[in-house]
């Protein structure tokens, strides 16, 4: 297994004395790359993540990625997937994947009693025929990702928050999906996939 820490790593666990403390979480964390049966469980009631892509030259992206709970499915000890739905049309996260399947997913339950944190690192590859996607109305293809990291996170900055309502945007069975406003406006509406709801029958 390749090295967790590089050479600026190292420089400030030097820096602020941590490398023993960070040498220990590495042996007892990011050695084992293994979803454990309370990382699933949590991983599989959480409603949203934020993704961590770059591309080919390293240029990062982070973006956030919601469902309703449990849009994150672990498949095994070492793969989950998730589904991609329709957005704004750049692909700029999964682009990145294309060209670089590193991925990094901070999962985070900022309305429990006590908040927690959940980093899994991983290897990520998109499949539009994947037998998963019927799993999930709406999806435009399916992500699996081959964890190479699992690891907690401290929870002591994260703020409490409380849920005010899902979004309505997030395709569900039997539920027609609104068309968000900003498809309307005049300079997104002649642009518009030729298979947009949002072009209408009249376009």
């Amino acid at each position: 297994m390749a090295s967790t820490y590089h050479d600026g790593s190292r420089r400030l666990q030097d820096r602020f004395d941590t490398r023993r403390l960070a040498d220990r979480i590495d042996e007892r964390f990011f050695q084992r790359a293994v979803i454990a049966p309370d990382d699933r469980a949590f991983i599989e009631r959480m409603d949203m993540f934020f993704l961590a892509t770059a591309d080919a030259e390293g240029r990062p992206q982070c973006s956030y990625k919601g469902g309703d709970p449990g849009f994150v499915k672990v498949l095994d000890e070492h793969t989950l997937a998730f589904p991609n739905y329709d957005g704004n049309g750049m692909y700029l996260s999964m682009g990145n994947v294309l060209v670089n399947p590193h991925v990094g997913m901070l999962f985070v339950d900022f309305t429990a009693k006590r908040p927690t944190r959940l980093r899994l690192n991983g290897l990520a590859s998109m499949d539009e025929h994947d037998p998963l996607k019927s799993r999930w109305p709406g999806a435009q293809f399916v992500v699996r990702v081959e964890a190479t990291e699992v690891f907690p996170n401290c929870p002591r900055y994260i703020h409490r928050m409380a849920l005010v309502e899902r979004s309505r945007f997030v395709p569900r069975e039997e539920t027609e999906v609104p068309v968000p406003d900003w498809k309307r406006t005049t300079w997104a509406c002649d642009v518009l996939p030729a298979n947009d709801p949002a072009r209408g029958p009249d376009r």
